[in-house]
């Protein structure tokens, strides 16, 4: 299904190490709104996608967000990388560096490890698409918390070219979701199903 190109999709090169950084950004690693999340949200949706564009849509852009899971670890591992004790001290990075020394571990900015009810996948095309719309603009919230913190050139290029991306996505999941709308067989997308009215 994937070519794989050994390469980063925006290049990471941050020359100096900096874990009070890397502790926030790696919740964009393994976090409730960050990449691993977004990837396996969109891979597991297009499945129960009834629509073929629809569903290269989610195919195409839970791919590319494994690029930007890359990216973001590549962020951390560089941030992280000849850290000194004191460094790691004055940043409190103690905690993490305890249980994962300075390698990358999937959590989020507060330390609680990735789970998987950080995604969803419901199988219905309108409450997907509405999620993953919802789940880009988180992302995008997040790197736009991430850059007001940041202030190092070498780390605040690459986190601005995965914000864009944030953007970018949330525009081709609001067009799969007029695909979905056009191609529903009833135009009130958002009636009461009879059969389940509580009323």
């Amino acid at each position: 299904m994937w070519t794989y190109e050994k390469k980063l999709q925006y290049p990471v090169r941050i020359k100096n190490p900096n874990p009070a950084m890397a502790k926030f950004i790696i919740s964009q690693y393994g976090g409730p709104d960050g990449e691993i999340g977004a990837s396996l949200r969109y891979l597991s949706q297009r499945y129960s996608m009834p629509f073929r564009k629809v569903a290269a849509v989610l195919t195409d852009v839970g791919s590319e967000e494994l690029g930007h899971f890359e990216m973001v670890a590549t962020i951390v591992h560089q941030l992280t990388k000849n850290m000194t004790m004191e460094q790691i001290r004055e940043a409190g990075f103690q905690e993490y560096f305890v249980d994962h020394t300075s390698g990358v571990y999937a959590q989020a900015a507060a330390g609680f490890p990735f789970d998987a009810l950080c995604f969803a996948s419901k199988g219905d095309a309108i409450t997907d698409l509405t999620e993953d719309m919802a789940a880009e603009q988180k992302a995008r919230t997040t790197y736009d918390n991430i850059l007001r913190m940041v202030d190092d050139p070498d780390v605040i290029d690459p986190i601005r070219f995965l914000r864009q991306r944030e953007i970018v996505h949330f525009q081709r999941f609001g067009e799969a979701l007029r695909i979905v709308q056009d191609n529903l067989d009833s135009k009130n997308f958002y009636a009461i199903n009879p059969e389940f009215d509580m009323r």
